[in-house]
């Protein structure tokens, strides 16, 4: 009887991050995985596509050491990606960057192997497969010329598949490999065997290439199709490799944004140091031009700073003393002093680098399926192609038939395709998300996207700006709007509420800011002071107003604004009227949001007048709006809407939006937000744009359509083809092309995904946007094929 393992205590785990290298297929990756989750205490995921191994194990039963063994003794190379290592640090990502370089390395010469391999196979397969299909260019003794140049075929560039059989049957299990060496020794003994005890050796043997096997004994050779299946699985395999490079470099790039040095301040003079070496508190010059070496905050100097690469967003952004500024964006006019408040792995580059490469290493649902039906399929195939071989034989087949179908079941049912469905498909669309300021925290994430039918946003600081700001002034008969601007400001000046940091705000940018004394403040009435021997009062209305404020009032409160009186020594002087102002691309964001079939909602705790003016303003129905919600109930407005049975996605970016994105089936946080409320989120929104949340589900679902149509193409190949090749329909020449093929198309289909393009900064809608690449990209396409 087989004990339970006891449960692992999940706060006493350890993480860690392993480089593997040596992987062929996803089958190797299922091998590693199973190897290290059979080890008591430890829970693993192995990635092919990143060639990464994401562990959590317990010390008390395990070291590091250990499992770095254990994937070494199932025949593979593991390396360990420590904190300093990992590319989540950009510093150590562009100098170190062992892990970077030890993976990068490997697939360069990796590279460089299978192009040589391929090439020469290229060559010497031309003359082999037009001298077999050609018998008009046949000249005497030709079959045993094509011998020599398909043996230097089999031997050479098949050895990688030679290899990587011979070393997975020493630990009893099989990959695609084992498909692909089986298939071509299997022709390749039968063609020695034809040549020298059969008749396909005699002086003046012609043979014809068909799409059907031939039935006239021994004298057909299948040297041609070792040629051909050897040759297309090497340029499939070429072209895989090829394409973890291209679909990676959205990350590198986003790793190699960084600065390589800043200019600090020390003793009054500034010292050029390495990045690495900033510390907490540190304060570095940053000139016109140049690139903000790391996370800080603004001591002395203002400018407008290029956040483009970072957000997508191509507007600078104001930067004055105070200011939150980050790393790897330009500063793109004044002389600033900027003091380091994060480094390492804390800044944000460094977190953006560690999300998408964490979504790159996790597996989506639908690929931990595919890996439980690779682990049977090869065995699987092996089984029906014996059988294949012996129901042809016993049905009275001829055994060149019986032969032919055994190998083309082999061939044809190599499930390359299918292993690379998934995995190719997330990287590029997570590096590309990356690129665009998107950045989706795992591929579970994907599936949320096209489930949701709607979207909670929460008001403030999503779909308004968050900032008090001052839109209109109304004076009484007597009066002029500057007098009461000054006056309002003069009085507010004493408050430290918002509404009045707007209203004197706007006074002293006018230049109409007067000096006030003896401050008062009164619950629910307002403000007073007194300004040049007269009293001010600014506030709620005391009384009636004359009928021009009092109409001014009424139609600010009903856009959603608030209006403040202002009161000279008790008589109505005028109305200043400030409110939270609407993002300029809101209503284009809620219009998308429809586009894409989701049913939005505006959240607010404001009062339902205000929210209904808003909600009119961008587009949201008026039985939609969400009002006088506290903080805490904005989970409970969540739950109700997913009690109707609604798939719900929430935008936000405070703190009291956190649990409302950790209830909702998919979070987004806007990246202007705050800490926690981006950690509860699956989607981070690295601009304060709300548009970039539709571009955010139109790439997680495009990614999704991309990844079910690869397998749908992968599955369908399999399906419909290891029949007709069981059945003895298939040439296995005409198998191993078709088989290369299909893997060719699946990476070629993933690596359309970095044609996708971003609404934001443009009126187009999001499907022109879509169909129109670049011809920069156009160019990156041709150059990873």
């Amino acid at each position: 009887m087989t004990q339970t393992p006891a449960p692992i205590d999940t706060s006493d785990l350890v993480h860690i991050e392993l480089g593997v290298t040596g992987m062929t297929c996803t089958s190797c990756s299922s091998r590693i995985e199973r190897k290290i989750n059979k080890v008591e205490g430890a829970d693993a995921i192995v990635n092919y596509a990143t060639e990464t191994a994401t562990i959590d194990y317990d010390p008390s039963k395990v070291t590091e050491d250990e499992l770095i063994e254990v994937v070494r003794g199932a025949g593979y190379d593991a390396f360990t990606m420590t904190a300093a290592q990992e590319p989540a640090t950009a510093e150590a990502g562009s100098e170190t960057g062992e892990p970077v370089d030890r993976h990068e390395e490997a697939r360069l010469a990796e590279e460089k192997d299978l192009r040589g391999r391929l090439i020469w196979s290229a060559i010497f397969s031309v003359p082999v497969v037009a001298l077999s299909m050609i018998p008009a260019l046949q000249f005497t003794n030709w079959q045993w010329a094509i011998l020599v140049l398909s043996t230097l075929i089999y031997l050479y560039g098949g050895m990688p598949f030679h290899r990587a059989t011979i070393l997975n049957l020493r630990h009893r299990s099989t990959t695609m490999d084992t498909l692909v060496s089986m298939g071509t020794t299997a022709a390749y003994l039968w063609s020695l065997w034809a040549l020298f005890f059969g008749t396909a050796g005699v002086t003046g043997m012609t043979m014809e290439m068909s799409l059907l096997p031939r039935a006239d004994g021994m004298d057909h050779l299948y040297l041609e199709t070792i040629a051909v299946v050897i040759t297309f699985l090497l340029l499939g395999r070429w072209f895989e490799v090829r394409a973890k490079g291209a679909s990676s470099a959205a990350l590198k790039a986003l790793l190699d944004m960084g600065a390589k040095d800043a200019a600090v301040l020390r003793d009054g003079k500034e010292t050029r140091v390495p990045v690495g070496q900033l510390a907490v508190g540190d304060v570095f010059v940053v000139r016109p031009g140049e690139k903000i070496a790391i996370d800080g905050r603004v001591v002395e100097g203002t400018s407008a700073i290029d956040e483009s690469m970072l957000t997508g967003e191509s507007v600078p952004v104001d930067a004055a003393p105070g200011s939150l500024v980050t790393g790897a964006t330009i500063n793109t006019s004044g002389r600033l002093l900027i003091e380091v408040t994060r480094t390492g792995g804390d800044t944000t580059l460094s977190q953006m680098a560690k999300l998408v490469t964490e979504a790159q290493s996790k597996k989506a649902p639908v690929q931990r399926l595919v890996d439980r039906i690779s682990a049977v399929f090869v065995p699987a195939v092996i089984v029906v192609s014996v059988i294949a071989l012996i129901v042809h034989l016993l049905i009275g087949n001829d055994l060149n038939w019986a032969f032919t179908a055994a190998v083309a079941v082999l061939i044809i049912a190599c499930p390359c395709a299918l292993g690379l469905a998934t995995p190719t498909a997330l990287l590029v669309g997570t590096s590309r998300g990356a690129q665009l300021g998107l950045l989706i925290k795992g591929p579970e994430v994907l599936e949320s996207t096209r489930q949701v039918d709607t979207i909670v946003m929460d008001k403030t600081g999503t779909v308004t700006e968050g900032v008090m700001s001052l839109t209109e002034v109304h004076a009484a008969d007597g009066a002029d709007e500057d007098t009461v601007l000054a006056l309002a400001g003069a009085v507010e000046s004493g408050s430290e509420h918002p509404i009045a940091k707007a209203i004197v705000t706007a006074a002293a940018e006018r230049g109409e800011l007067t000096a006030a004394t003896d401050f008062a403040s009164s619950a629910g009435r307002g403000v007073s002071a007194v300004v040049d021997g007269r009293t001010v009062v600014a506030g709620r209305p005391d009384g009636e107003l004359p009928p021009t404020l009092a109409q001014a009032f009424e139609q600010a409160q009903g856009r959603g604004a608030t209006p403040v009186a202002v009161y000279v020594d008790s008589a109505p002087t005028g109305v200043v009227v400030v409110r939270d102002t609407i993002k300029a691309s809101s209503a284009q964001a809620v219009a998308q949001f429809k586009e894409l079939g989701l049913t939005p909602y505006l959240l607010t705790g404001d009062n339902a007048r205000a929210a209904a003016a808003v909600a009119a303003e961008v587009g949201v129905e008026a039985a939609n709006v969400i009002a006088d919600v506290m903080p805490e109930d904005k989970v409970s407005a969540v739950e109700r809407l997913q009690s109707e049975g609604r798939r719900v996605a929430m935008v936000g970016d405070g703190v009291n939006d956190a649990a409302a994105l950790a209830q909702a089936d998919l979070g987004l946080a806007m990246g202007a937000g705050t800490d926690v409320a981006i950690e509860a989120s699956d989607i981070t929104l690295m601009n304060n744009d709300l548009r970039s949340a539709s571009d955010a589900i139109r790439l997680s679902r495009r990614t999704l359509r991309t990844i079910k149509g690869n397998l749908f193409w992968a599955f369908a190949y399999n399906v419909a083809l290891i029949p007709v090749a069981a059945l003895g329909l298939l040439n296995p020449g005409l198998a191993g092309i078709a088989m290369g093929f299909s893997s060719v198309f699946v990476v070629t289909n993933s690596l359309t995904l970095r044609s996708f393009r971003s609404t934001l900064g443009t009126g187009r809608t999001a499907g022109a946007q879509e169909q129109t690449a670049s011809a920069h990209t156009d160019r990156e396409l041709v150059e990873a094929k």
